[in-house]
């Protein structure tokens, strides 16, 4: 059988290396985390990198498969939303505030946070942290948290240092 014939019937793949001395996958750029969304209740985040490994445009698929990077110091902003996280640690220590626990986290631990639960991803290590992020290519956008959960999470001694 001719080569284009079997890529035909079988189909292709991708295979994107990764050069583990920079921590980045070939051809794979950073993308801004997210447009300036104000401090509305914590929507304000520092030092996070988004990169989109996989998904749209890349391929006609219903996913993407996102890492992001926060520098030290750094953290996303505090949000809610429809669809889940199903985040895996891959790179250094941080912190998961989700609903009304804050999780130490290092690599290989995996983190679910349930539809409509507040959450935000803390480095204050020396270190870069960093996690995947599988998500359907369709989704809702993130939303501040509403009042009420503002003021439960600044009253939780638990997440009140996290919540700025």
């Amino acid at each position: 059988m001719s080569e284009p014939a079997v890529q035909e019937i079988l189909g292709t793949g991708r295979r994107i290396p990764f050069h583990p001395e920079r921590f980045r996958w070939e051809g794979i750029e950073p993308q801004a985390y997210k447009f300036s969304l104000g401090e509305e209740r914590g929507f304000g985040w520092r030092g996070v990198t988004r990169f989109v490994i996989g998904g749209p445009p890349e391929a006609p698929c219903r996913f993407q498969l996102r890492y992001f990077e926060l520098a030290p110091g750094g953290y996303s902003s505090l949000e809610k939303h429809q669809h889940i996280h199903f985040i895996i640690v891959i790179r250094g220590r941080g912190k998961a505030l989700v609903g009304p626990e804050v999780f130490e986290v290092t690599p290989f631990d995996v983190v679910y946070v349930p539809p409509e639960v507040p959450h935000r991803w803390i480095n204050d290590g020396d270190e870069p942290f960093g996690f995947l992020c599988p998500v359907d290519a369709e989704r809702d956008p993130p939303r501040p948290v509403d009042e009420a959960e503002w003021r439960a999470l600044k009253r939780n001694p638990i997440t009140a240092p996290y919540v700025f």
